[in-house]
Formats: C-alpha cells, structure tokens, sequence
C-alpha cells in the first residue's frame, strides 16, 4: 500500500477550506425560497401584467385569480375520495338568472379552463422579459484530484457575476472569479503548493447588420410574448361575453322548456275532461268510436307531457354541468326573468348593415385579434428577411487578474488585457434561411387569406342576425295571432261539441292547434332572444357587467343617420311580394 507523507496540519487546512466551501454551498440552498414563495411571486407578476393589459386595452381592470378551493391544498394531500365527496352534494337551490351567472363564473370548468390559457400566456411573458433584466450567477466547485504518483491537488473554483440581453441584439456579461489550487506530494523532502488567482472579465457582443436591435430574434420573441397576452386577454374578454350570453340562452331555454311541460299537462288534463265528458255522453248522445277517439288523444297527450318532463330534466342536468355545480344537486329556476322578458315585448333592431359592420370592426375582440395577428406576420417576414443578411458582430472582452497577496480587490488596472474586433460572416450559405424567409412569405399569404375570412364571416353573421332578428319577431307576430285563433277554435268547438253541431275530430284537431300555437309561441321568443344577444356578441358591443345586461339595448343611442330597417323587415299588416327581394329593382 502506497504510503503518503502528508503533514497532519496542511491536511487539516485543507479540509478546513474544502468544508467551509461545502457549508456555504449548504447554507444557500437551505436559506433558498420555498415552492410557496415561487407560486406567490409568480402570481403577483402574471396578476400585474394582466392588469395592465386590461387597463391599457379597456381602460379598467377586473380581479383576476385562478385559485380554486383547492388552490390551497398540498397534491399530496388531497385524494380521490375528497372530490367523490364534493361532486356527491345534494344541496337545493332555487336561483334566478343572476344567481346562476354567479355560479357559472365561480364553478364551471371551461370558466376556469380559460382563465389559466390567459395566465400562462402571462406566465410565457415573464419568461421572455427575464431574458432582458440583469440575470446574477453565482457557483463554487470543490474538489481533490490525485494521481498514482502520490500527488494530489485540492481546489476550490468560484465565479459570480451578471449577464444580460441588450433590446439592440447584443449581449453584456461581467464575472468575476476565484480559483484556489492546493498541490500536495507524497515526498517528504517537496513542500505542497499553493496557487491563487482572481479574475474580473467583461464581454460584450453587438451585431451590427443581421439581428441588429427589433431584427433580433430575442427581441421578436419578447414582442411577440406580449403581443400574445394582448390576444389571450381579448380572447378572455370575447368568451366572457359568450360564455354569459350561453348561460342566458340556456336559463331562458329551460324555463321555455318548463313552459312547454305546463302546456303539455294542460292539455293532458283538458284531454281527460273531454274523455270523460264523452264516456258520460255515450250511454244514449255519443257513439263509443268516439269516446274511444278521444281516449287515444288523451293518452298521446300524456306521452307527451311525459316526454316534456323527461326532457326538461335532461336539460337541467346538462345545466349543471355548464354551470359546473354537482349533477346530484338539485335546482328549481325562478319564473321572474322570463315575465320581465315577456314584458320588454319584441323589438326590432334598427341598424344600417354597413355601420354594424364598421362597428365589429371597431370592438369584436376576435376581429381586432385577427387584424393583429396578420401584422404580426408582416413582422415574421422582416426578421426572416433579415437573417439573409450578412453576419457582422462587434465584440469586446476585458479581463484583469489579481495581484499577490491574494485579494479580490487587489487589482492593477495597468495590466487590463482586452480584445475587440468585427466578427464577419459572408451570406454564401442561407439555405436554412431561404427555406425559413420563403416559409414566412407562405405564411403570410395564408394570413392574409385567413384575415379575409374572419372579416367575411363576422360580416355574414352580421347579415344573418339581422336578417333572424326581424324573422323571429315577425314570426312571433304571426304566433301570437295564431294562439289567439287556437283559443277561439277550442272555446267554438266545445259548445258546438255540446250542441251536436260538431265532432269530436273537430274538438281534437282545435285542441291540437292549441298546445301547438302555445309551445311554439314560447319557442319563438327565446329565438328571438338569442339572435338578439348574438348579434350584439358579433358587433362587440354587449355589456356584461350590468345586472339584467340581457335586458339592455346597447345600440339604442345610435343617432338616426345610422338606422336602417332590417334587410327583410314587412310591416305588420302586410306582406311584401318576393320580387321585391328576389329581383333587382327597376
């Protein structure tokens, strides 16, 4: 066995440094931050530059959190069984519409889903700022190294410093170093040696034509990072809008469900009456042919009373889970908004086409986004254009060593050795760079297209929301009328059943008419409902924040220059022939 002769004090000395170097190391990882400082800062960072966004885009800015209720809970702690738990609830609630939309924005997941797209497109931008702020390192290396000589060699090697990207494509770095070298031999008649050696160096690149400041690729991402938190808080905005006007749709399509199913157990019951009626008539007035006639209507009303019901339960079900509330819940809808609803009445939507038009583009938040979104592949085209260019970088590095004894601040400045030049590189092979300029251009004719696209369907659902706007309403019209006639059919045919001017075919087909002309009627006006919020989503001009914002008319200040009829709209009592609307005008 090798035999060193290591002095017992130098050994000592040694591992003196080696295990303070190991302590220092220790404690700064120790004293690190926690995972919940991480989350917190992060959140406060992503909850600013939303609110900024907001601020700059709306001019107001809403509190925006993603925390849930178990937001505060460790993953290790929380367990299947908790959320089998929770979705399992059994509470009653009896809510009106405003209660639900409350509900929808606290409970549903797709609520939820995008809140988090935008806070991470948030997230994505503080990735990409950091890259431009002053980043710090620090780092130490300890280590023994030998050899089968006997000798050994123990060091210790540090650097601190700081480097950062420059918004004009450069790059700035300042360190500065420690190395400790102890040399150890194994003959007693060698001394062990010491080395020692401090180092501060600057460095610095500039590119001068390819990548030169909003031509470098860095700061195209920076831009395009928080061009993308523009889109995602539109987008954000956008869906808000949708996602309430969905809930609207969907309350006041249940409560006309609900509607539905009273008209079906009326007309149930009012089959039974005339069932009996009959059966008490055919001992000596009706045939049984007719009683039984009358039996088979009664029984194909409750099938579909039956079927109502079962319908407007599924419905409900499906409402919960928009609104992200447990199934095993249960919910009653309150009948308050639909009277108000009703009340409003009908109203046309006078608007001239072409200034609905200018409207969205002036406030839909998908219109703006596409819009943007087709300049940013203008911008996609010049830095894949740029980086054709010649490759010519300025760079500069200053380094100076320390002075013995061994201090950092023991420097000569007279002894400063630098090095700076042009770095050329001639554009002889661009293959790559072709290929990736040639792909821009491709992508912008596509975005080009798709920008054309976007602004003929916003103008097609324009013209059809007007267009269904005036036929439901007039349809409504119609309805109204027709359960006005179907009242009166039913009253006549009932007294002329009773009189024996009339069969019970004719009592059955009024009686028919009826439930018709009245589910109908109900179906109408929330169609007519729906193609009037919609339009209002597609110009961008609905409030959500109002309460009863279903109500409101945001266009009703429009001054009179810009009002037109809509494209098909008839007066009351009349109808205007199809040439009208099928040929040129003479």
């Amino acid at each position: 066995m090798r035999k060193h002769f290591l002095e017992l004090g130098e050994l000592k000395s040694f591992a003196r440094a080696v295990s303070y170097a190991s302590l220092v190391a220790l404690t700064l990882l120790l004293v690190g931050c926690s995972a919940a400082h991480y989350r917190r800062s992060a959140d406060k960072e992503v909850y600013r530059i939303v609110q900024q966004v907001e601020n700059q885009l709306f001019g107001t800015t809403n509190d925006f959190s993603i925390d849930t209720q178990y937001s505060g809970v460790k993953p290790e702690d929380l367990w299947a069984a908790d959320i089998i738990e929770d979705r399992g609830r059994t509470n009653s609630l009896y809510i009106n519409l405003q209660e639900a939309l409350e509900l929808a924005v606290a409970n549903s997941r797709e609520y939820q889903s995008q809140k988090e797209q935008l806070y991470l497109s948030a997230l994505s931008l503080t990735g990409a700022r950091y890259q431009f702020t002053p980043q710090f390192f620090a780092n130490s290396t300890a280590q023994v190294a030998g050899s089968p000589s006997g000798s050994e060699v123990g060091s210790v090697r540090s650097q601190i410093g700081v480097s950062q990207l420059l918004k004009t494509g450069g790059k700035l770095s300042v360190s500065l170093g420690n190395d400790l070298v102890r040399y150890f031999t194994g003959k007693p008649d060698q001394a062990a040696r010491n080395s020692a050696l401090n180092t501060l160096s600057v460095d610095l690149t500039q590119p001068l034509l390819q990548g030169f400041g909003i031509n470098d690729p860095a700061v195209e991402s920076l831009t395009q990072s928080e061009r993308n938190v523009v889109y995602s808080v539109r987008d954000f905005s956008a869906f808000q809008e949708e996602f309430a006007v969905e809930i609207v749709n969907a309350y006041f399509g249940l409560l006309t469900q609900k509607d539905i199913v009273r008209n079906n157990y009326r007309n149930f019951t009012n089959r039974v009456e005339t069932t009996r009626y009959l059966e008490a008539r055919s001992v000596d007035r009706e045939r049984k042919s007719n009683v039984d006639d009358a039996r088979t209507a009664e029984l194909s009303a409750r099938t579909s009373y039956i079927n109502s019901l079962a319908s407007y339960l599924n419905s409900m079900n499906s409402f919960k889970l928009r609104l992200g509330l447990p199934v095993s819940e249960t919910i009653f809808l309150k009948d308050n908004d639909l009277n108000e609803l009703l009340e409003m009445g009908v109203t046309p939507v006078d608007i001239d086409d072409k200034v609905a038009f200018k409207i969205c583009l002036r406030e839909q938040m998908e219109v703006l986004n596409a819009i943007d979104r087709f300049e940013d592949t203008k911008r996609k085209v010049r830095i894949a254009a740029d980086q054709l260019r010649a490759d010519l970088n300025f760079f500069a590095t200053a380094t100076l060593a320390s002075e013995e004894p061994d201090d950092y601040l023991n420097f000569d400045l007279d002894k400063v050795r630098y090095t700076t030049g042009l770095r050329l590189n001639l554009p002889i092979d661009r293959l790559r760079e072709r290929n990736t300029y040639r792909a821009a251009l491709v992508s912008f004719e596509a975005q080009v297209r798709s920008l054309g696209l976007t602004l003929d369907n916003y103008k097609d659902r324009i013209d059809r929301g007007l267009r269904t706007i005036e036929q439901t309403r007039l349809n409504y019209l119609n309805g109204v009328e027709s359960l006005k006639v179907a009242e009166r059919r039913v009253e006549n045919n009932v007294m002329l059943l009773e009189a024996g001017r009339a069969t019970i075919r004719d009592l059955r087909e009024a009686q028919d008419s009826l439930i018709d002309a009245q589910n109908s009627l109900s179906v109408l006006y929330t169609a007519y409902l729906s193609a009037r919020l919609g339009l209002f989503v597609n110009l961008g001009v609905i409030d959500i924040q109002p309460e009863k914002f279903w109500l409101l008319n945001p266009l009703a200040n429009l001054p009179p220059a810009q009002r037109n009829p809509p494209p098909i709209r008839m007066p009351e009592d009349q109808v205007i022939p199809p040439e009208s609307f099928l040929e040129p005008a003479s």
